[in-house]
């Protein structure tokens, strides 16, 4: 029945940190593997209690259909939250999605044919590059420095017809670097000056633990932009709620149709139950929890990787989110090294997936939020006896 697939899916491949961990499965495994946030932290109990209101004071309406656009309270909190952080943003110009994922997706519909020019950052986030892979573009790779891309790669890229470049400048997937306040004026002023549609992905931005907080790339934007955000990293995942400000009208107007296209709407029941959680609790407080918790979490990952790691093996030391990203010395797979780290009982996931052009073969990802300090400290114990036999 292969005849019967379509073109586009010979060039996408399943997930590779999916299929990583299913290995992870086996208890005795400690993964870094996965991005995903500390379960310890859901609020549980405030989100039942949310539930409950919702089905009591709206029964029926929550589990009706609803608008393309999201429902408007929730808009409204998310423009308010917008709002303290220093950014306007009309509640009109926000497109609830089902996570931030279906941005992507939209995305690529919207603004993607085959052998469109898309910017990436090097490496870049594997969700991405599997969602726009289905539109066949062509990834045009700009190398990510220790303080944000490297503009001269970025302005050859834009002269040389991209047309739409998407970041994480928070804190970013998979290396843990953030833009610098430079790198953020200057990525606007090329957006700007090459008319290059900037998507900014910052599902990372409040989980902040070190330094200050930086204004998005987004608010510099004179032009084209849109600013993705997600309930994912800061409240529950599993609701699946994200959203896009998109503030130039027909751009919003082509995201809604492809969302109407896709799915209709996003849940309603989901959107009034953290509508409800949003308003009758306080999520700043939450969100302190998680950067207490989450910067503890670095912090005895970077100590421990001083400890267990040989010489020769160079690391990110991230300022907030949720990943941080190893270097090894040039000729050395990490893909071998997963291996030896699996019978070692130890995961991590390894960097060339993050790369669209091949690279990264001696890189790797380690995410610190999922594991409490103890199996922290174990897990980089049994990791840097892995890499101390590799490299011998």
């Amino acid at each position: 029945m292969s005849q019967h697939f379509a073109r586009r899916m010979g060039t996408v491949h399943r997930s590779f940190i999916r299929e990583i961990l299913k290995v992870t499965a086996d208890p005795e495994i400690i993964s870094f593997a996965g991005g995903l946030p500390n379960p310890e932290l859901f609020p549980v109990a405030s989100m039942d209690a949310a539930a409950h209101e919702v089905f009591k004071d709206i029964g029926a309406s929550a589990l009706q259909y609803s608008t393309t656009e999201g429902d408007a309270g929730l808009r409204a909190i998310i423009t308010e939250r917008y709002k303290k952080r220093g950014l306007t943003v009309d509640p009109d110009t926000i497109l609830v999605t089902t996570g931030s994922q279906q941005i992507l997706d939209i995305c690529g519909k919207v603004f993607m044919d085959r052998g469109s020019k898309v910017v990436i950052e090097r490496p870049g986030y594997l969700g991405a590059i599997q969602a726009f892979s289905l539109f066949e573009p062509e990834f045009v790779p700009v190398s990510l420095e220790e303080d944000g891309p490297n503009l001269a790669e970025l302005e050859a890229a834009f002269k040389a017809g991209a047309e739409c470049f998407y970041a994480v400048p928070n804190f970013q997937n998979p290396s843990g670097v953030s833009y610098s306040l430079e790198k953020r004026k200057g990525v606007a002023a090329l957006a700007d000056r090459y008319g290059v549609l900037f998507v900014e992905d910052d599902p990372y931005g409040e989980l902040r633990f070190l330094g200050e907080d930086l204004p998005s790339v987004f608010s510099f934007c004179e032009k084209k932009g849109l600013l993705c955000g997600s309930f994912s990293k800061i409240a529950a995942p599993g609701f699946r709620i994200g959203w896009v400000v998109a503030p130039e009208k027909d751009v919003y107007d082509k995201l809604v149709i492809a969302k109407q296209a896709a799915d209709l709407h996003t849940s309603t029941v989901a959107q009034a139950i953290m509508r409800r959680y949003l308003e009758t609790n306080d999520i700043e407080s939450h969100v302190a929890l998680i950067k207490d918790r989450y910067g503890r979490q670095r912090e005895c990952m970077v100590e421990m990787i001083g400890e267990y790691f040989p010489e020769g093996v160079a690391i990110t030391k991230p300022e907030g989110g949720m990943f941080l990203w190893v270097t090894m010395p040039e000729g050395c797979s990490s893909m071998e090294l997963l291996d030896m780290a699996i019978k070692d009982k130890v995961a991590f996931v390894p960097g060339r997936p993050f790369y669209v052009d091949g690279s990264g073969e001696n890189t790797l990802r380690l995410n610190f939020s999922n594991s409490d300090e103890a199996r922290i400290e174990e897990g980089i114990k049994r990791l840097g006896k892995s890499i101390a036999s590799f490299l011998k």
